[in-house]
């Protein structure tokens, strides 16, 4: 009996048989002695965006959150489910990450979905436009430009929702003091699908720029 798709089973015998085998020590004092990353990183559960492949991350080097639009909602200790917010609770104040990325990326769908609905929600409990209307004013402002092409509203506000979540970042209590007290550092960056082009943002002027590789 088959418990698992065929492809993710050959994937993980594939795994076993290269990275694992090359890197069973490393696993194995990963086990044994827990993980210490240097660095969280929020990104968009797009399938084609992987951080872990992106910056070529080793076993145990980023501890990644995952969402729709790679958004962080604003501090709210009210008692509810907050998946995003335990995740960062839990890397700045357990882990003690030195570095929080925010990274966006082309042609993400969730950023289209808010920008110019099409389509009726996909369940009664649109949990997706739930979640997406916390760049609705952002997107109102956007989808309002009609000097832009559709294609240049979707790139600058799937740039805006990077310092939007960087700005929400701030309204925890845990990295605002740590970030001042120059224990933990902040970034957005906005990776391009198509081109595999990596953008930073500047902390001082928010723009994105091509970092220097060589």
């Amino acid at each position: 009996m088959v418990h698992l798709p065929e492809k993710l089973l050959n994937g993980y015998r594939n795994f076993m048989a290269g990275r694992y085998a090359s890197e069973t020590s490393r696993y194995r004092t990963l086990a044994d002695d827990g993980q210490t990353p240097e660095t969280l990183m929020i990104a968009c559960c797009d399938s084609r965006s992987a951080p872990e492949t992106i910056f070529d991350a080793g076993p145990g080097e980023l501890f990644v959150v995952r969402n729709v639009a790679n958004l962080v909602p604003p501090y709210a200790p009210d008692g509810e489910y907050h998946a995003t917010s335990s995740a960062l609770e839990f890397a700045v104040q357990g882990l003690k990450v030195k570095n929080i990325v925010v990274m966006g990326h082309g042609r993400c769908g969730g950023i289209k979905s808010v920008l110019g609905p099409t389509h009726e929600p996909l369940s009664p409990g649109d949990f997706i436009g739930k979640w997406m209307s916390l760049l609705g004013p952002a997107a109102e402002a956007v989808s309002g430009n009609t000097m832009m092409t559709a294609g240049e509203r979707q790139t600058a506000l799937e740039r805006i929702s990077i310092r939007f979540s960087l700005a929400n970042l701030r309204t925890f209590p845990c990295v605002d003091i740590l970030e001042k007290k120059g224990r933990l550092n902040l970034y957005g960056a906005w990776f391009d699908i198509s081109t595999g082009e990596l953008w930073a943002m500047n902390p001082v002027t928010g723009d994105f720029e091509r970092p220097r590789l060589d």
